[in-house]
């Protein structure tokens, strides 16, 4: 695959510093039923490594934030943790929770807001990181902070990831804001210290948007976004019934996580949330096997990083032998089947 590189500049603003700070990164966590989500773990990871100080920021209502704060309070490379308690967090939604943000970052230390490259971040950064009149840079796969100069370069993908755009946040820009891809960078684990617990006061606002309803999909299947093992298929499986019983059987046997292709979501074989791809979810686990997918790009997109890629298709051109480690030519409906009875018998 041919990959490009381009060299963008973020634009610069009026103010600048007299001289370079260190860097310390403002950090906002996710968290579902008391447990700090796995990707703004990775989040946090990607803020350690522009060498200076990291600060986490939780809101949710009291018991919400009560249920996560000593979890949080020990993971690694955290120095501060701040938290706002208030209804109006419970369920979080960019109008409510902007306000906190933007509030905390003036006249405050914060060289960078960070966070995953999630889809309540994405609605979140920008909107926070316009009223400051600060660049914001997506979907980052790595950074590096230049000390002497203040500045800070990031590279992300582009064109469904044909190309990488390094994109490079000068000195004069006062506050940084970038969200992460979590597959490029590792979670943090649970450190040896305590960062100290700050609590602020929420502000109240009266948003014109209100949080109606969470539908989620129930499985005991392992997170798609983060397991280690991936069993997508794709069109070629039919219809949703038949996407089942030929996925789920040897899915079980590995204890992985189930995705499909764009075109099996649409075709409305699977559900949503278990798109891969670049309009879905980004995954990069250690074995992703994909079964009756072509490999569009949109698809490559969303797996391409993956440390080992098996594929089964009929279809000796399709494109996903191109970023195959290992190919089988063969009808999936015989393979899949083979594949699970001899995997029994070890």
């Amino acid at each position: 695959m041919l990959r490009t590189r381009a060299i963008l500049r973020a634009s610069s603003l009026t103010r600048s510093y007299a001289t370079a700070s260190p860097p310390h990164a403002l950090v906002f966590l996710e968290h579902n039923q008391g447990v700090i989500d796995p990707g703004s773990l990775s989040a946090l990871t990607a803020a350690t490594q522009l060498g200076g100080k990291a600060t986490g920021l939780i809101v949710g209502d009291s018991e919400q934030v009560n249920s996560v704060l000593e979890k949080a309070k020990r993971i690694d490379g955290l120095s501060l943790l701040i938290h706002a308690a208030s209804p109006q967090y419970k369920h979080t939604i960019p109008e409510t929770v902007s306000p906190l943000l933007e509030s905390l970052l003036k006249d405050s230390p914060f060289t960078h807001v960070v966070s995953a490259h999630s889809a309540f971040a994405k609605s979140l950064l920008p909107r926070v990181a316009a009223r400051v009149d600060s660049p914001l840079v997506s979907d980052v796969t790595s950074l590096e902070h230049d000390a002497s100069s203040n500045s800070t370069t990031f590279t992300r993908p582009i064109y469904a990831g044909n190309a990488i755009a390094t994109v490079k946040a000068p000195s004069s820009v006062n506050v940084k804001f970038f969200t992460v891809r979590t597959t490029a960078f590792k979670a943090a684990g649970e450190g040896s210290s305590e960062a100290e617990l700050s609590q602020v006061d929420p502000i109240e606002v009266d948003s014109p948007t209100e949080h109606v309803k969470t539908e989620l999909a129930k499985s005991d299947r392992p997170d798609l976004a983060s397991a280690s093992r991936v069993i997508s298929g794709g069109r070629a499986l039919k219809n949703a019934e038949i996407f089942q019983k030929t996925l789920d059987p040897l899915a079980d046997l590995l204890g992985a996580a189930v995705g499909a292709s764009r075109a099996a979501v649409d075709a409305g074989y699977a559900d949503n949330s278990l798109q891969v791809g670049q309009t879905g979810k980004v995954v990069a686990p250690e074995l992703y096997m994909a079964l009756g997918i072509s490999g569009a790009i949109q698809h490559l997109a969303g797996m391409k990083d993956s440390k080992l890629i098996v594929a089964v298709n009929k279809d000796p051109e399709a494109p996903i032998f191109q970023v195959a480690d290992v190919g089988l030519v063969a009808d999936l409906f015989e393979a899949v089947p083979e594949i699970i009875e001899k995997m029994k018998k070890q």
